[in-house]
């Protein structure tokens, strides 16, 4: 019988186990896949909503200056001869703290604020030389009719930032902005809009780690993208989810995936298992069958044989004393209750199988019932050999039951007892109490059950496939009648045995309140 459950098992590998194994891989692989673009995708919306600031940002700047050189129109003596005109574009943009130009020695011509004082800067003229390889990379530009912006790189100690281009005149002229107030004035506003409750922002100084701007952030919250404002480097923004993050979006959708992989994969093994119990299950009832038919065949031909041999004999009168006919009458009618046993043995099964056995209940008292049933076995046990002891509780044990039902369970296990005693023939009967419930154990020393077979040991036609045991005669019904007589009457069984050391069968049922 191992052999075809071993070809069954493997079959069952290479059609079932090896294609859920090969989807679980690629649909691990596949989610991986998916899972990075997704992460892509979301950084580089993130990173499209940054570039979209710091276009804004250089938007206005770039406005800015063009507003600047229009003034100017190429006259080159701009802020020479107009000291009032940009007094309205300074008090429109607040922000915007004062506007210079300089000839390319960066002696400066002039500096403009609202107030039309003029301002002595210490840092801007120290910054242009410093700077003059970016101002040369302007002129550059200027000449290919690309003007840009850029920042100049500002002192640590100083709120401003300067913004310098090149006009077409080859002036050098820039603005002078407040830091903070450009991002909290100009950018807020844009930031506002395109947060829309969905995503934070912050603006902090990368020098001084201060917060300069936040829209629905809160302390402590984790970016997903950062970039430096191109007008303000030393500024930085970051942007991040409201809610989850990016990776715990991720995580959870890949959590979740995965979790349905399993899930999926989980059903798919438990059909597959199924299908394999099944048809194992199958395969052994079929065997087990098999054996029952042949099990039955031997003892149903056995007893048969020597009635039929023995009366043949007797009615021959081929017997001459009287002592001889009394032994072979006396061998006749024990085969005959054998037969007896066995045939009501299949009939009691039949009738579980059909759920025709009815059942009498009463109160019984069990001590009675269990030396009832010595007394019928002892004569027949002690002329084979066999040590055969009853100890019975003292105290009265009464239980609702089946009288004829709880007999009949006793006698199959001493049935068994007999069958499987080997060379230790002995076996011993036990009446006692155990809290509120009564008890009947039937103890032999002989061969055992392994622990392996216990647990399948009630089972219908199951038979214990060791040689020292399948070598007894039996149906293998003896303990699953036991254990539907046990069950149906409120009691429960139990087994303790060990190979080579014997088996102990308890029966356990509730007593009745006094």
């Amino acid at each position: 019988m191992t052999k075809p459950i071993k070809k069954i098992i493997l079959f069952l590998i290479l059609i079932i186990a090896l294609p859920i194994l090969f989807f679980l891989f690629k649909e691990a692989s596949n989610l991986n896949e998916t899972e990075k673009m997704i992460e892509s995708i979301y950084q580089k919306q993130l990173d499209a909503v940054l570039f979209s600031v710091n276009q804004y940002s250089e938007d206005l700047a770039r406005n800015w200056m063009n507003r600047i050189e229009a003034y100017d129109n190429g006259r080159n003596s701009l802020f020479i001869s107009d000291e009032n005109i940009f007094k309205e574009m300074l008090s429109e943009n607040p922000s915007i703290k004062y506007i210079f130009a300089s000839d390319t020695s960066f002696s400066f011509n002039a500096i403009f604020r609202t107030s039309g004082e003029t301002l002595n800067d210490p840092y801007l003229k120290k910054l242009l030389v410093k700077q003059n390889k970016l101002v040369k990379r302007l002129f550059t530009y200027q000449s290919a009719n690309f003007n840009k912006i850029e920042p100049l790189p500002a002192p640590d100690e100083t709120a401003l930032q300067y913004l310098i281009s090149i006009s077409k005149s080859k002036l050098v002229y820039g603005i002078a902005i407040d830091k903070a107030e450009f991002v909290n004035k100009e950018l807020s506003a844009k930031f506002i809009s395109i947060s829309q409750s969905e995503f934070s922002f912050a603006v902090f100084d990368t020098t001084t780690s201060k917060q300069i701007l936040t829209i629905d952030y809160s302390e402590g919250q984790k970016f997903q993208r950062t970039r430096n404002l191109w007008m303000i480097p030393d500024y930085k923004m970051g942007i991040a989810l409201q809610g989850k993050t990016i990776d715990q979006l991720v995580s959870e959708r890949n959590k979740s995936n995965v979790i349905l992989l399993v899930v999926l994969a989980i059903i798919m093994i438990a059909a597959a298992w199924f299908g394999f119990k099944s048809i194992k299950k199958e395969i052994e009832l079929a065997q087990i069958k098999n054996d029952f038919v042949s099990n039955v065949s031997h003892e149903l031909r056995t007893p048969l044989a020597l009635i039929n041999m023995f009366a043949e004999t007797l009615s021959l009168g081929r017997v001459k004393t009287e002592e001889k006919k009394v032994e072979y009458y006396g061998i006749i009618q024990q085969e005959t209750e054998r037969l007896s046993k066995i045939v009501n043995k299949i009939l009691n099964f039949a009738k579980i199988e059909a759920g025709k056995w009815k059942y009498n209940f009463a109160e019984i008292e069990l001590n009675q019932i269990v030396a009832k049933v010595f007394e019928v076995y002892k004569f027949h046990l002690t002329s084979n050999g066999f040590e055969f002891a009853l100890n019975v509780e003292e105290r009265e044990m009464k239980i609702l039951a089946d009288a004829e039902a709880i007999s009949e369970a006793v006698i199959n296990l001493l049935d068994n007892a007999l069958k499987y005693s080997g060379y230790n023939k002995k076996v011993v009967i036990k009446t006692g109490t155990e809290g509120k419930k009564a008890f009947v154990e039937v103890e032999d020393y002989g061969v055992g059950i392994s622990q392996e077979d216990q647990k399948r040991i009630f089972e219908k036609f199951f038979r214990v496939s060791t040689k020292e045991v399948h070598n007894a005669k039996g149906t293998g019904l003896g303990l699953t009648l036991v254990k539907h007589i046990v069950d149906a009457n409120h009691g429960e069984i139990s087994l303790k045995s060990e190979l080579g050391k014997g088996s102990c069968f308890r029966l356990t049922f509730p007593l009745l309140e006094s």
